[in-house]
């Protein structure tokens, strides 16, 4: 006891608390030890600290980055308390040699590590949306050229070859590479913010373009465009780029996925800024090489920003990629930028020139007083473009084009597609190319004049096992023809069964359309009449049935039937992601000798029904907020993901109603959503759920979609035979998982070929209550063709592993189905492909 009453009285509390002595913020993690000692604390964020200790009296040592250190005399035995202000200074580092893969760096007592977490516990408090209101102009340019090109030299005996004239409009880049711009787009736009009711608007006040790329949608491209380029935002955890995500240095995560190293101190707008350099720990992920200046005071401010891509890095066609950004500090500390600037070379192969790519964005006249006309936020859509933003005069773009985009050329893109199209061989060249991305073929040599057009193309010859050979053509008008009313349809002609299809679609759109009569958003009211095969137990998502590249499948697709159908559709879809619609539907259904209706009677005879007829009205409900597609003519296909989808659907229609043979009321629910693991990939998840309420014949019960091709399709089961499990309730599943390469590129050698692994895991639960089964005997009912069968209690499930990215385009499955495989004629495993590029 003695003891112990000796130790307390000698023992000595040393608290307090460390600022800055100019802006008087609180310091976090200070160092604060006894001198000759490691007894001691750091500061908490709100920089105080305390300790005690027991040892002989020292002096305690006050340290910390970017300031002058201090020492202090401890009175031993007694409480101690401090009010330590400690004075900034500039820092002296010694050259350090980054290499990545050898040294050995540990994030422990690491100042670098230390310095940059204190960045990333700021990186909220100075967003310019935290305040009320915000807005800014914004320039933008993009640029697409030939790289290092190099004209051929004149001819000798004098004569011009028909593609000289494309020395005079070579440009030269700052380091001295020649370039040949095929593509320029130009945008100026306001951008407005208000917080609470969150809202966010564009207003384009100027838009031009013109290249190579004028034969895709000017609205499809510039989506595409704008999420491949997305402006990077370095304060937040994932940094979209090239529809990949990348980790921030800023991330939370970032001490765990960077190393961390302290460069240099230099000057930038006379503030004194701290270099630090980073690296990711494994070079072939989804992370940055690059720098950060970060002012040395306690706000941590970031006043510039350089990025760029790992070398061996598992990132298609990008030979190389720097951004570039730079940041003001207003007077009460928030950030703004002034500046993004990407610049990217595009490879197929090393070897290879490949092309140039540049988006600038300038910024400008920031603000955060309220807009002088608030009606802005009342526009339902998020990006509202003025009558005359694509008939600016130059004048415009004069006064509106910052300095640092250059000036004005006169030897433009579009004066060189003029003269790209004056030579014949460019000229048809480009129509062809036009032809196959669009699929339709134009009426008038003017685009714009072309009120009909034929196509899609890719249907005219086709062929399957009810029609053998199908022949089709078909068209359909254009914005040129009407703004608002759209005339569409096909005569289809097969082989074998000898028969004439067709389809029938007048269309009235209560708004203008710019280039499609689907484009978003749709508003309209259509009216179609058709006759064609019904392939049972096969939907096609994204393209049709007349597709000639699906002709080639791993069995005979005689699930079909004969359809006649009349519609009545109303739809709407608003710029918040919300659409709804109602469909008033007459159809009447034909029997085959694949699919026959066999009618169980009253007394259990069996007497073959040549058809049925049905109408129904059917609504439609469908939320997907933020959601991003690229738009062709016919369909929309997803740039990402990212955003949730949810659809309900519910179909009814009463016996005797307008000719119905059944009662019938069928729901269906979806919920589709991308999610990211950072640097380790993502998962598309696509569940649905659905039920069929009354006693039907095997036609109107639920029929899961089965893929006959080889090809890897969404949403459909590659080893099930087509309406191989007819069920009246159903869930079903979709799990996708892309890892990115997080496992092969860590094997040697393996890593060089920067394939990435795919896991897929697909199944439904589906259930015949005992109304549906005609097992039972259930008069009105049709039997079962043969091979359709009533799921059991187990849940259909497949599994695939596959890997993507072969030769940059190509992805091969293993897949097989778990379960039911005792029933006869079915593929229990198999190899599926599908082409896509992809970053």
């Amino acid at each position: 006891m003695l003891i112990a009453w000796t130790a307390n009285g000698q023992n000595t509390v040393i608290r307090g608390v460390v600022t800055d002595s100019i802006t008087g913020e609180a310091l976090p993690y200070v160092s604060v030890l006894l001198e000759g000692t490691t007894i001691g604390t750091t500061t908490n964020l709100d920089g105080q600290f305390s300790f005690s200790t027991s040892s002989k009296p020292r002096n305690l040592q006050v340290s910390y980055l970017g300031y002058a250190e201090k020492t202090l005399k401890v009175i031993p035995g007694k409480t101690n308390t401090f009010k330590v202000q400690l004075v900034p200074v500039s820092i002296a580092l010694s050259e350090v040699v980054i290499k990545p893969k050898k040294e050995k760096y540990s994030k422990k007592e690491n100042p670098a590590v230390t310095f940059v977490k204190n960045a990333i516990e700021r990186r909220e408090s100075n967003d310019p949306r935290n305040h009320d209101y915000f807005q800014y102009d914004q320039y933008e340019k993009m640029v697409f050229a030939m790289n290092d090109f190099q004209p051929k030299p004149k001819r000798q005996d004098g004569k011009v070859r028909k593609f000289d004239f494309l020395v005079d409009y070579i440009d030269t880049l700052d380091i001295g590479t020649t370039i040949l711009p095929v593509s320029e787009k130009e945008k100026v736009s306001t951008v407005y913010f208000r917080k609470d009711p969150k809202s966010e608007k564009r207003l384009i006040k100027g838009s031009k373009s013109a290249g190579v790329d004028e034969i895709f949608s000017r609205d499809g491209i510039q989506q595409f465009l704008d999420e491949v380029f997305r402006e990077v935002n370095i304060f937040q955890n994932d940094i979209p780029l090239f529809l990949n995500r990348f980790v921030s240095p800023l991330s939370t995560m970032g001490p765990n996925f960077y190393k961390y190293y302290l460069l240099d101190t230099l000057e930038i707008d006379n503030r004194k800024c701290v270099d630090l350099g980073f690296v990711p720990f494994t070079s072939e992920t989804f992370g940055f090489t690059g720098h950060l200046y970060i002012t040395l005071d306690s706000t941590y401010f970031v006043k510039r920003v350089k990025l760029n891509v790992p070398k061996d890095i598992n990132l298609n066609f990008v030979g190389g990629m720097t951004i570039e950004q730079t940041f003001e500090r207003a007077e009460d500390g928030t950030r703004i930028i002034t500046k993004d600037d990407i610049n990217v070379d595009f490879k197929l192969s090393q070897k290879s020139k490949g092309m140039y790519a540049r988006r600038l964005n300038i910024y400008s006249n920031q603000s955060f007083a309220p807009p002088e006309d608030q009606s802005v936020f009342q526009q339902s859509a998020p990006v509202i473009t003025v009558k005359e933003a694509f008939s600016q005069p130059e004048d415009f773009w004069d006064n509106n084009r910052p300095l640092e985009a250059g000036r004005r050329k006169q030897n433009t893109v579009e004066a060189l597609m003029a003269k790209l199209r004056s030579v014949p061989i460019f000229y048809i060249t480009e129509k062809v190319v036009s032809i196959l991305v669009s699929g339709y073929i134009a009426t008038n040599k003017d685009p714009l004049k072309s009120k009909f057009e034929f196509g899609p193309m890719n249907t005219t010859i086709s062929g399957n096992a009810i029609e053998g050979a199908r022949f089709r053509v078909g068209g359909t008008t254009t914005t040129a023809f009407s703004k608002r009313l759209f005339l569409d349809g096909y005569v289809a002609y097969g082989t074998k069964d000898e028969k004439i299809k067709y389809d029938a679609i007048a269309e009235y759109s209560f708004i203008d359309k710019k280039e499609y009569r689907k484009e978003f958003p749709v508003h309209s009211i259509r009216a179609e009449y058709s006759y064609d095969i019904n392939q049972l137990g096969q939907q096609y998502m994204y393209t049709n049935q007349d597709n000639i590249f699906l002709a080639w499948k791993r069995q005979k697709d005689t699930r079909a039937t004969y359809l006649r159908k009349a519609e009545l559709t109303y739809y709407r879809e608003h710029y918040n992601g919300l659409a709804y619609g109602a469909v008033l539907r007459n159809r009447k259904e034909y029997a085959t000798e694949y699919a026959v209706f066999d009618r169980i009677g009253a007394n259990q005879e069996i007497s073959p029904v040549k058809s049925y007829s049905m109408t129904e009205l059917e609504f439609k409900f469908r939320f997907a907020p933020n959601e991003k597609f690229y738009q062709t003519r016919n369909y929309r296909y997803p740039i990402t993901l990212d955003a949730p989808v949810f659809t309900v659907n519910h179909i009814t229609a009463l016996k005797g109603a307008l000719g119905s043979s059944y009662t019938y009321n069928r729901t269906d629910v979806g919920i589709q959503k991308r999610f990211w693991f950072s640097a380790f990939g993502y998962t598309d998840i696509i569940c649905k759920a659905g039920k069929v309420w009354n006693k039907v014949p095997y036609p109107l019960l639920i029929i899961p979609n089965a893929n006959l091709s080889y090809t890897v399709q969404p949403e459909s089961y590659t080893c099930m035979n087509a309406m191989e499990f007819l069920n009246d309730e159903y869930a079903s599943w979709d799990v996708t998982y892309f890892m990115n390469g997080a496992l092969l590129n860590r094997l040697p050698l393996i890593k060089k070929l920067k394939w990435r692994e795919v896991f897929s895991f697909r199944g439904l639960y589906g259930n015949l209550t005992e109304k549906n089964n005609p097992a039972n005997g259930g008069e009105g009912l049709y039997l079962f063709p043969a091979g359709s069968y009533a799921m059991g209690k187990a849940p259909y499930m497949e599994v695939g592993v596959g890997v993507e990215n072969i030769f940059k385009f190509l992805r091969l499955d293993y897949v097989w189905r778990l379960n039911y495989k005792d029933h006869p004629g079915i593929q229990t495993r198999g190899v599926r492909f599908s082409m896509h590029l992809t970053f």
